[in-house]
């Protein structure tokens, strides 16, 4: 699976344009001045839709100074590693370093990317500001909690301003009594006579101050209702009876932009108004799309330039929305008015979006469109690029949303059991692929089936299970397959058998580019070497193994670990070998893989051991217990009995006796020994009684100078009679 980065759009790191007709609310932004001057340095902005909260922020931190990050939250961002990649790319400007210090940081879980943010802001010494508007669309508690993490240990420097239309699940009662917190709330942001005077444009309508005074009364000086009034102002009809019937609670400026503001319109701009009501952010080229239009840009600009409900999203004019609630109203029109051509725009959407780049776009436009089967090509042609950047919790959604597609789909059946596997879920992953297999009639997808099949093995600890799948014969599609032929056949201690799949692994990555085979098949290539007894180039493998991974983003990933526990293997300084065993354990902790784990810990037990520390111990009987529970954990098993050993743990074996001195029939055992058969299993299966086989199995181990048949097994393995 080949790690990539998905791009996140402009509109959504920059703050937007101030409306044509800005008031800058001097009352407003002198207060914020005064009181985070003062340290109060989390700033809220806690008010209902309309009421001006991105504009007041806006206009504010236009006339300060310092370096501004602002982030127009999404529900996308509701998985963490969007939302923090997201932070990363608001901030790139202000923290430069922040993106690739937060990437690393990203598979240590959101509590070490938070540190990481915090630090590398900190070491900028100047202000920085952090803006999340529209935070309340966040409803996943580890995003809540991680945010909360930043507000606690924020640096000195850090301003963070959250803007929401309801409070955040966060301990502001705290943040009050350490007089930490600036609050806007509704009732400051609600306009005054004076100034709903300017916005109405009073003198130009025709508005006198009682009548002024009797409107701002009406909409209770809310900022979208007072600017919904203006519209309807500007039609010239008679302003006093427009004042007496205007009200300003949800429902009746609902009404009025239904019976109003629409009715009022042409009939082609109300269907193109309600058209592109479909799209979270407008464009020209996207509204030619989807409305089979040839004037979009020109027409946006008019519109953006007469409705100030209609929000410039950039400084160039190209990107915009509309006010949320004048969305959701023209949304609603639409949906009953036009359902069918509601589908076709969503799908035109999609299409358009997809041919962008813009996945999360296109598959949400594609699941509204009910266009279900397109989702889920789409979800499935581009998991791995999802997954190899932490967005786990998106691909769940998505998957969630398909429901019982994932029984018919081979390709989502495929993605839902890589899922499950990086999340643990071995038997569910199973399953699925069970799925898969059924469906891919043709076996296009069989080297991916196999490929994540073995893996699954051998992350239960059954490498014998592992080398059975991969015995098939499956044409390689993509670097994946071959990577995991090989590495298998390494964990199994069959050499020679792996050296011509990681060749064709690397040369296929090479070809892609697939910067994680490229990475990680060279290290089972290192593995095949120190085990082989050539420790020089075993370390040269390893280390250039880890300096690809530095330069291409993948360091910290978990496949990764088995690198540095050869270069802790190998290296002559012991510092270096002590700091790259224990950084071994710490990327293969990161992973459900049992017997990459066995072999990072044997590992760093041994380098421990050599060199006096104390956590040796504790190393190898975590090793030891891995291992005890797994049916057959390969070379890693191998490995740490010989550690054992060489630090007088366990008696060392004798020397490997011939394998002529096994028996016909003790070899017809040997041959059941690699499976999860139980003994009394065996004896069914060869028609021998329990003695029988228990017998045959003592011959086996005292011949082969081992004493459990997880290790009989590797050591024949090792001798070519498995």
């Amino acid at each position: 699976m080949t790690p990539s980065s998905v791009a996140v759009s402009a509109t959504k790191v920059t703050p937007p344009r101030p409306p044509s007709r800005y008031l800058r609310r001097e009352r407003l932004t002198e207060r914020l001045d005064e009181s985070v001057g003062a340290g109060r340095t989390v700033v809220l902005a806690s008010a209902p839709a309309g009421a001006g909260k991105s504009t007041l922020l806006n206009g504010w931190l236009q006339g300060r100074p310092g370096e501004v990050g602002w982030l127009q939250v999404d529900e996308g961002d509701d998985d963490p590693s969007r939302f923090w990649a997201c932070v990363a790319t608001a901030l790139r400007d202000v923290v430069p370093s922040l993106a690739e210090t937060m990437a690393a940081a990203l598979a240590d879980g959101t509590d070490a990317v938070v540190d990481g943010l915090v630090n590398d802001v900190a070491a900028t010494g100047s202000e920085v500001v952090l803006v999340l508007d529209d935070y309340h669309l966040v409803t996943n508690p580890e995003v809540h909690s991680s945010v909360e993490r930043l507000v606690w240990s924020r640096p000195a420097n850090l301003v963070l301003v959250i803007s929401t239309r309801v409070d955040p699940p966060f301990r502001l009662g705290r943040l009050r009594v350490r007089d930490q917190l600036t609050e806007v709330r509704a009732a400051d942001l609600r306009f005054d006579s004076e100034e709903a005077g300017w916005l109405l444009d009073a003198e130009s309508v025709g508005l006198g101050p009682e009548a002024v005074e009797q409107l701002t009364s009406r909409t209770e000086g809310w900022a979208a209702g007072l600017v919904l009034a203006s519209l309807s102002l500007r039609d010239g009809g008679d302003a006093t009876d427009f004042v007496t019937s205007f009200h300003g609670d949800d429902q009746l400026v609902a009404d009025y932009l239904s019976e109003e503001f629409l009715d009022s319109l042409e009939p082609a701009e109300r269907r193109h108004l309600l058209e592109v009501s479909v799209l979270e952010r407008l464009c020209g080229a996207l509204i030619d799309e989807v409305c089979g239009t040839t004037d979009g840009t020109a027409w946006l600009e008019s519109l953006a330039g007469s409705n100030q409900l209609v929000i410039a999203l950039d400084r160039t004019g190209t990107w915009f929305r509309f006010h949320h609630l004048l969305r959701d109203l023209l949304r609603a029109e639409l949906a009953r008015t036009a359902p069918t051509r509601r589908a076709e725009l969503h799908e035109a959407a999609a299409r358009w979006h997809e041919t962008s780049g813009d996945l999360t776009s296109a598959i949400e436009h594609y699941l509204q469109a009910g266009c279900d089967l397109e989702a889920a090509d789409l979800v499935a042609d581009n998991a791995t690029t999802l997954l190899n950047i932490g967005r786990t919790y998106t691909v769940t959604r998505y998957i969630e949303r398909l429901g019982d597609l994932v029984d018919r789909h081979e390709g989502l059946a495929i993605v839902h059991g890589w899922v499950c596997f990086v999340t643990g879920r071995f038997t569910e992953a199973e399953r699925s692929l069970e799925v898969a297999r059924t469906l891919d009639v043709e076996g296009v997808d069989a080297g991916l089936i196999m490929s994540l099949t073995a893996m699954i093995h051998l992350a239960e600890g059954d490498v014998a299970a592992g080398l059975e799948v991969v015995q098939g014969e499956v044409p390689a599609t993509e670097p994946t397959h071959p990577m995991v032929l090989g590495g298998v056949r390494v964990m199994a201690g069959r050499f020679e058998e792996s050296r011509p799949f990681l060749a064709q692994a690397n040369e296929m990555a090479a070809s892609r580019p697939d910067h994680f085979v490229a990475a990680v098949a060279p290290v089972f290539e290192a593995i095949a070497e120190l085990e082989s007894g050539r420790a020089r180039t075993a370390h040269d493998l390893a280390q250039r193994s880890i300096d690809y991974a530095d330069d291409h983003r993948l360091a910290e990933a978990a496949q990764m670990s088995l690198a540095h526990s050869v270069v802790a293997r190998t290296t002559d300084d012991p510092d270096e070998a002590l700091a790259a065993a224990l950084r071994g354990v710490q990327l293969a902790r990161r992973s459900p893989e049992n017997v990459m784990l066995t072999y990072a810990l044997a590992s760093a037990a041994d380098v421990a051991f050599d060199h006096g520390d104390a956590a040796a111990t504790d190393l190898r009987a975590e090793a030891r217990s891995i291992v005890d529970r797994c049916n057959d954990a390969g070379i890693a098993g191998r490995y740490l009995a010989r550690v054992e050993a060489r630090h007088g743990l366990a008696t060392p074996p004798p020397a490997d006796t011939p394998a002529e001195a096994l028996t016909e029939r003790e070899l017809s055992v040997l041959r059941y020994l690699p499976s999860k058969l139980s003994q009394r299993e065996i004896a069914g299966e060869l028609y021998v009684s329990l003695n029988t086989v228990k017998t045959h199995s003592r011959a086996i181990y005292r011949k082969l100078g081992v004493d459990g048949r997880a290790a009989a097994v590797q050591a024949a393995r090792d001798q070519d009679l498995l």
